[in-house]
């Protein structure tokens, strides 16, 4: 009886510990938009490449990003440093030059925070650059 109980009190301490584990998010990375697309843009009207980016802390503990980065000429010129509290909301800001010429537009913007199981997010800028075509 005594054995069958410590059985029983094993397992719903298990369980509990489960569910409790299952509760708990972390802090959790959410982008606005997950990307930007510029779709067709012509050689003779080329777009602003200033770009504030939006993100909030939909976990239940402080979001902190330990680093921000880009690809491909892309310049990352502000990031929050401090932590983004759960339920609050951050920018980063990114500034990048495309050439006056024909080509695919695929950059990447690349940020790394304190969430073990997923600490990566990625933001996508996409989009076709081409010659205006005569009519």
């Amino acid at each position: 009886m005594v054995r069958k109980s410590f059985l029983i009190a094993g397992l719903i301490l298990m369980v509990a510990m489960a569910v409790n584990a299952n509760d708990k998010k972390g802090p959790q990375f959410k982008w606005e938009n997950d990307r930007y697309d510029y779709g067709t843009v012509y050689v003779d009207e080329m777009p602003e490449t200033k770009m504030a980016i939006n993100f909030s802390n939909t976990g239940d503990e402080p979001l902190i990003l330990s680093n921000v980065r880009a690809c491909c000429g892309t310049r990352v010129t502000q990031w929050p440093r401090e932590p983004i509290l759960p339920g609050e909301e951050g920018t980063i800001n990114i500034e990048f030059r495309l050439a006056p010429r024909p080509q695919r537009i695929s950059r990447t913007v690349t940020v790394t925070y304190n969430n073990e199981e997923r600490p990566t997010e990625r933001f996508r800028i996409t989009g076709q650059v081409v010659d205006r075509e005569e009519e």
